[in-house]
């Protein structure tokens, strides 16, 4: 089967859509694996390339563009995860070839696909019904989560932290970080003076060398860039700080404490989900806000009250 992906990466689009849709990749065995992206300034596709897949580079967004790499390869499914794709460009591919087409989707846009997937644990599939056509196959929730196997290998057992001199904090604030957000959290995170702290972040951060500064500057910071070590990261950590977005997945995969900070509007839906189940949530950055929720959610008795709301989100979202 000859599968095309189709999504961008950037210092402003972030690198989510492409580091989900290699996990994705993974799962079509066998298949011949293309992905068309544009070259954009602080893009991943040297990601695309180490996984050894092919890549064909795009000038624009354009449909007429698209369609020519369809016809080129034989291509009998795309995957479409773009927010500058909708339902009119949907359908017109859809009219100009045939194709079986399969979207990710966060925010409930309205579809025109075969397949739609909403891999994160607050989705609901009833809220499609009237998004996309009749017949569309909709997977949506934890059981359909996007994991890398590393994530599988490195989880350990339920974490403790009551005796503890010091904490280690996961932090990721997206591979751009396009809000600038990384800094002022590890601001916060001084204030504690027992803190360890793994940012991690890309190449595709406008910011990093910002932050390389700043981390020399302290012994408790270590800033990862295109680390490929993650699930080992947070698996070493007390508690994360993290976007209301797909890494939301991961920590609660992990069993991982968390505070969550909104830094965009597509994070609203999952952010509202995180506030409704008794998470941590900044809607956006307040230093002041951020050091009181990290008291919180370190703090002995509470943490343990984390876990058992761990459980039982996951419990609830996998039944």
């Amino acid at each position: 089967m000859n599968i095309l992906f189709r999504a961008d990466s950037s210092s402003t689009i972030g690198t989510g859509h492409i580091m989900r849709d290699l996990v994705l990749a993974e799962q079509f065995k066998g298949a011949h694996i293309i992905f068309a992206t544009q070259d954009l300034p602080g893009n991943i596709n040297q990601k695309i390339e180490e996984k050894n897949y092919e890549i064909e580079a795009l000038e624009s967004n354009a449909i007429d563009e698209l369609v020519n790499i369809i016809k080129k390869h034989s291509i009998e499914m795309i995957v479409i995860d773009h927010y500058g794709i909708d339902h009119n460009y949907e359908q017109a591919l859809k009219e100009a070839t045939g194709i079986t087409i399969f979207v990710l989707d966060d925010t409930y846009e309205k579809h025109y696909c075969d397949i739609i997937l909403n891999h994160n644990v607050s989705a609901a599939p009833a809220k499609y019904k009237r998004l996309v056509p009749e017949g569309c196959e909709v997977r949506c929730g934890a059981k359909y989560t996007l994991l890398r196997d590393e994530f599988k290998t490195v989880k350990k057992a339920r974490r403790y932290i009551s005796e503890k001199d010091s904490l280690t904090v996961f932090i990721a604030m997206g591979g751009a970080d396009h809000s600038n957000r990384n800094i002022g959290i590890l601001k916060a995170i001084n204030k504690f003076g027992n803190i360890k702290a793994n940012v991690v972040t890309t190449r595709a951060n406008k910011y990093l060398k910002e932050l390389e500064t700043f981390e020399k500057k302290y012994e408790n910071i270590t800033v990862h860039i295109n680390t490929d070590k993650i699930a080992s990261l947070m698996n070493e950590s007390d508690f994360a700080i993290v976007t209301p977005s797909v890494t939301v997945n991961e920590v609660l995969f992990m069993e991982l404490p968390f505070i969550a900070i909104q830094t965009a509007d597509n994070q609203n839906e999952i952010a509202q989900y995180l506030e409704d189940h008794n998470f941590q949530v900044l809607r956006s950055y307040d230093e002041n806000v951020l050091v009181q929720a990290i008291k919180t959610v370190t703090d002995a008795n509470y943490y343990s009250d984390i876990l058992k709301n761990i459980d039982a989100v996951l419990k609830s979202e996998l039944n």
